[in-house]
């Protein structure tokens, strides 16, 4: 439940991430100077945001036209040069700034150590010098609404230190007391794309020493301990971005920096502590004894490849579910791709909301370990972000409903812009709403169902209604122009290098399951809305994805040649996952199966998130092996030694799409039924994992050691469930249940909300 190592970090992938959900921090773990680099989750460059050229519809029917009589380059030039808006860059997430302590009298240091504990969310530095035994923790607590920094020695009057905060550009800097700093600015990236202003405030605290302001310096002398307490605030305005909150930051701020610095340390670092296991200490998972425990944890990642450490395996899934928590709580914004840690001024993407598989990927992870809160940041962002796209819809398309593109951010642009290989594909809120199906799933809220997940299913079927034509060569609907996520096909003939056609098989699967789970959301509910009819009629005539002449499921309507055949992205699988739709279609799974191979054989899975991807789809193809080949690349080729996810560069959705592939090794709950250890690999001869969460309301307690397998099952909603297993099954102990049907490799029962049952598996 650790990571440690027995030296600094060299760099930011090397730092330790801590987090609250609002404030984020990366902790190196210096010892004569420490740095700690800090973000706040709404700090964003701002407007302009990319736009799409008007009369786009007229610009659609065109290039449908061209699409079906096989010109498909002239379709792409057509959208490209008078529908696609200007790429408007860099307009990035931004750091809030460095805490940098620069401390004395701690030369030739010995007995180094830093580590993160996963339990209590701090990251701790300790080392000897000069006979003296220091300590540093810091951590983000969501009870104080502030990073916390405390310094410790065992001998009276050792800690003398100079703290500053650093920010690169656009802030500037003032004294707030004798004992504080200040700092107010503005994200941007010089004077161009000015967004949120931001307010922090920086305290010192020493125990029987003396604390100076000098200049932009708290200056620290002869104290048994020191407390340095950073808060901050924004004027990010959640419910209009384009209309910032008036309020005045430096009251606000220093008050609550005043506030933490008025309690005592053990009380502030105590409340953190359980604020934090309420959330972590919902499930476990171990993979047999830690027997490498004593071993740096960047020393066992490098040496992964070579030895068996499925511990190692497990320390990787808490991870991902620290992560979850520290970057996504109730209040909070939604994860961006960096999460909440960013270093740069300039991210990668600019650390976007990518809603073509990153956002999404990076809330897989979240129901299946009991963590609802933490998906309701997304939830309530892609909620918000219906209005922008409902004007896409209507402005861009002449559409009803909802639309959005590849990729957003916290201004909640939903236009398409930049290159058609992209960002035209218009199924943005088709994927967003099926978590809001997952979350009632899990947690089974009818309120939830009627008031938020049917609003938005019903805007994103309404576009597709609209937005749907008639193949004329087949009579079927299908959705265009449009792109199979970022990747390329030779047009036939000519041989060029094109991205759109008429059903690309992802779009058509995020159709079929939009309009799916909008059927079965309105007969839970009893609605009789009109559109339930039209969408039953449009499922009736949607074109499927096609199986192709090799065996391999079709990514696009044609089999075109690929110029990049091991290409990132696996869209055209989205039917086997996250999707149901291919579940109980064996000659669709066999057809998934060929076409990861393919894609695997031609080097695909090269960046960190699309291996995470395949971990899953192997699962829900019951491969364990490969499954587990694919953890162990993850490891391998795509973690950096602080674990995060490398795409490259660091991205957070492999580490949660990972940890979630893990759990659909050892548990899934899709279509209707509760399968126990669906994908378990030979390599794992023993584990337990607690409260692992299934669709219906149930939670899954598993324990497994050779041929002995036992699974404890809670009811929290009182559904009927449909277990299935690969052998034989036994109810050996339940409170109360009533048998409906049993057999040797499945069991149908009823427990009532609250109680439980144990399951012998053979």
């Amino acid at each position: 439940m650790r990571l440690w190592y027995d030296e600094p970090a060299e760099n930011w992938n090397h730092a330790l991430p801590v987090g609250c959900g609002k404030l984020g921090a990366m902790v190196f773990g210096g010892v004569q100077k420490e740095r700690v680099q800090m973000n706040e989750d709404s700090i964003w460059a701002g407007p302009p945001v990319p736009k799409a050229q008007a009369g786009a519809r007229a610009v659609v029917d065109r290039a449908r036209q061209l699409i079906f009589d096989g010109q498909y380059a002239e379709a792409q030039e057509l959208m490209q040069e008078q529908v696609m808006g200007e790429r408007i860059v860099p307009r990035s997430y931004q750091p809030l700034g460095d805490l940098s302590i620069a401390q004395d009298r701690v030369d030739s240091p010995t007995d180094y150590c830093r580590e993160l504990s996963l339990t209590s969310a701090i990251a701790t530095t300790r080392w000897v010098a000069g006979g003296i035994a220091f300590q540093r923790e810091v951590f983000a607590t969501a009870v104080d609404g502030a990073i916390v920094c405390r310094i410790e020695a065992d001998r009276a009057g050792a800690i003398s230190c100079r703290v500053a905060f650093h920010r690169k550009e656009n802030a500037q800097w003032s004294s707030a007391g004798e004992d504080a700093l200040a700092i107010t600015g503005r994200a941007g990236h010089g004077a161009t794309h000015a967004g949120v202003k931001f307010y922090a405030g920086i305290r010192a605290v020493a125990e029987n020493g003396c604390v100076q302001c000098e200049s932009d310096t708290l200056i620290i002398t002869d104290a048994d301990a020191v407390t340095i307490v950073v808060c901050a605030g924004t004027d990010y305005n959640f419910d209009q971005p384009e209309m910032p909150l008036k309020r005045d930051l430096r009251p606000l701020v220093m008050e609550q920096v005043k506030a933490c610095c008025a309690r005592p340390y053990p009380d502030v670092k105590r409340d953190h502590m359980r604020d934090h296991a309420q959330y972590f200490d919902r499930c476990a998972f171990s993979l047999g004894a830690d027997n490498d425990a004593d071993v740096p944890t960047d020393r066992r990642l490098a040496e992964f490849a070579q030895t068996s450490d499925p511990a190692l395996v497990a320390l990787y899934f808490h991870f991902a579910r620290y992560l979850t928590i520290c970057c996504s709580r109730p209040g909070s914004l939604c994860a961006n791709l960096q999460g909440i840690w960013n270093g740069q001024y300039e991210a990668p993407w600019n650390s976007d909301y990518h809603i073509n598989i990153n956002i999404q990927m990076i809330y897989w992870l979240a129901e299946l370990v009991g963590l609802p809160e933490c998906h309701k940041p997304f939830l309530d962002f892609a909620d918000a972000l219906r209005d922008n796209a409902r004007q896409t819809a209507r402005d861009v398309y002449g559409c009803r409903g909802t639309a959005a593109h590849h990729t957003t951010d916290v201004w909640r642009f939903t236009d398409p812009f930049g290159k058609v290989q992209y960002s035209m594909w218009p199924m943005g809120c088709g994927w967003n709403s099926r978590h809001f199906v997952e979350h009632c799933d899990f947690n089974g809220s009818k309120a939830f169902l009627r008031d938020s997940a049917w609003p938005v299913l019903r805007d994103a079927a309404l576009f597709f209604l609209d937005w749907l034509a008639e193949d004329p060569h087949a009579g079927k609907l299908v959705s265009g122009p449009s792109s199979s996520p970022e990747n390329r096909f030779l047009a036939p003939r000519t041989g060029e290098v094109c991205n759109l056609v008429m059903g690309p098989s992802m779009d058509q699967q995020i159709i079929w399951e939009t309009f799916t789970n909008c059927l079965r959301c309105a007969e839970l509910l009893g609605l009789d809305d009109p559109v339930i009819k039209k969408i039953k009629s449009a499922l009736s005539r949607l074109a499927e994805p096609q199986i192709g002449s090799d065996g391999r499921l079709m990514e696009w309507p044609e089999e075109f040649d690929e110029p990049e055949p091991g290409h990132r992205h696996i869209s055209h699988i989205y039917g086997v996952y996250p999707g149901f739709q291919f579940v109980a279609r064996p000659d669709f799974l066999a057809a998934a199966r060929k076409s990861i191979e393919h894609r695997l054989a031609h080097g695909g899975g090269h960046t960190g998130w699309s291996r995470a991807w395949l971990i899953n789809v192997w699962a829900r193809l019951k491969d364990a092996n490969n499954a587990w080949e694919d953890v162990r690349q993850l490891l391998i080729r795509s973690t950096l030694p602080n674990l995060f996810d490398n795409h490259p560069p660091f991205q957070m959705d492999g580490n949660m799409g990972g940890a979630a592939g893990i759990v659909e090794m050892v548990l899934q709950s899709h279509h209707c039924a509760v399968e126990l250890f669906p994908a378990l690999p030979d390599a794992w001869a023993e584990g337990r994992a607690k409260g692992l969460r299934a669709r219906g309301g149930f939670v899954v307690d598993l324990q497994w050691k050779d041929e002995k397998k036992t699974a404890h099952i809670v009811s929290r909603l009182g559904n009927p469930i449909r277990l299935l297993y690969d052998g034989s099954m036994r109810v050996v102990n339940a409170d109360d249940h009533a048998l409906i049907a049993e057999g040797r490799d499945e069991v149908v029962f009823q427990i009532e909300r609250g109680k439980c049952c144990e399951i012998a598996l053979g």
